[in-house]
């Protein structure tokens, strides 16, 4: 086992670093100055027509995608050395597209869907959104209750979603439900491709998050989906679903990491400068102390993504390293950010430094996908044996 990436990922993790600093943190100031004044967290069209034009120059389109249409097929290795320099910046962009739903779509499109669905939102033509949760299942998909039922060649669908994003901008969705309410999750759970301005996909509302970030809650009210759009096999949508969870969480890891070292850097930067009593900062033992755990804990959360990364390449399962560096990372981070702020003073509160949008962004990660403590219970199951 190498934990250092290769020659040609370390230069891809350089070029992700240098279009961070060149063209992400150069937005910054606008975006918090949007989120304080109330407008959200998003960039207006001209920014994000102009950063997609660069990534696209600088070939970060389709980094983990098929070659065969159109991606460079990278090890998810890779990918945590990117989503780790994409973590250090709180300007909202995501290099298209987005890794988790597309590892789900590659795991599971037919050659129609490959060249209807996937390979356009390789090319960064589409923005897609995942409809998982409902307003009485989150956690445990055993709860879950929208349902699809066979019509003709069509399926039907309805039920309610909630916390999608994009779900009212997305060209499609990609949406779970249950086809067999006997089986359930264990083989009764099936994924559609619902498009945009289906009849019966209905927006019900948008949903303002902490971070200056919007989710949206959906009803399916009888909404009908062309049988060829059922992605994968019928009943077969909970393992895929699976791989585009584990995704966002290895994806989750990363950022964190980025957020952490960049909160460390301040630190670092800050301690030395600022002084109390005569002394600066630095000199401080407990400022001395939160650098020194600060540090340990991104080294170890940084050997245990990549771990946890390099066995996925390797086809292993990693159901508990998943759910041990979700965890672990998000609260590590959200201990450093906390740490920064605290070390920056009355300034750490303020809304003219980066800091209140990492914690934001870092507690929302707490939640998503998996909240720590479910997290924690997977793998004490895991290694105890034991099953509900």
């Amino acid at each position: 086992m190498d934990f250092e990436l290769s020659e040609e990922h370390r230069m891809l993790k350089d070029l992700v670093q240098k279009f961070v600093r060149d063209e992400l943190m150069p937005l910054e100031a606008g975006v918090m100055l949007r989120e304080a004044e109330g407008r959200g967290l998003g960039l207006d069209a001209a920014d994000y027509a102009r950063l997609e034009a660069k990534a696209h120059e600088l070939g970060l389109f389709g980094l983990d995608a098929p070659e065969d249409v159109g991606g460079s097929d990278l090890p998810m290795m890779a990918m945590v050395g990117v989503e780790e320099e994409m973590g250090r910046c709180i300007t909202p962009y995501t290099l298209p597209p987005d890794s988790p739903n597309l590892r789900m779509l590659i795991a599971t499109v037919n050659e129609r869907q490959r060249e209807a669905y996937l390979a356009p939102y390789v090319a960064g033509k589409t923005v897609s959104a995942i409809g998982i949760s409902e307003p009485g299942a989150g956690s445990d998909p055993a709860g879950m209750t929208t349902s699809a039922v066979r019509d003709g060649d069509d399926w039907v669908i309805n039920g309610r979603k909630i916390w999608i994003s994009r779900a009212a901008d997305a060209d499609f969705t990609i949406l779970m439900a249950v086809t067999n309410k006997e089986k359930g999750a264990r083989g009764g759970m099936s994924a559609f491709l619902v498009d945009k301005g289906t009849p019966g996909f209905n927006v019900l509302r948008r949903i303002p998050m902490i971070a200056g970030a919007y989710t949206y809650e959906i009803a399916l009210e009888d909404c009908r989906v062309e049988g060829w759009k059922l992605l994968g096999q019928e009943g077969a949508g909970f393992a895929p679903m699976q791989i585009r969870l584990g995704t966002r969480r290895i994806q989750m890891a990363a950022w964190s990491i980025g957020m952490a070292q960049r909160a460390l850097d301040m630190i670092i930067e800050y301690a030395p400068q600022r002084k109390t009593f005569g002394m600066p900062l630095s000199e401080r033992q407990a400022i001395q102390f939160w650098v020194a755990e600060a540090a340990t804990k991104i080294h170890a959360t940084r050997l245990m993504t990549y771990d946890c990364a390099w066995k996925i390449d390797q086809g292993r399962d990693v159901r508990s390293e998943i759910s041990m560096i979700k965890w672990f990372a998000t609260e590590m981070a959200y201990e450093t950010v906390d740490r920064a702020m605290q070390t920056f003073g009355a300034m750490g509160m303020t809304k003219e430094l980066p800091l209140q949008l990492m914690q934001a962004k870092l507690r929302t990660m707490r939640i998503y996908d998996g909240p720590t403590e479910v997290h924690k219970w997977v793998v004490a199951r895991n290694m105890l044996g034991t099953r509900r």
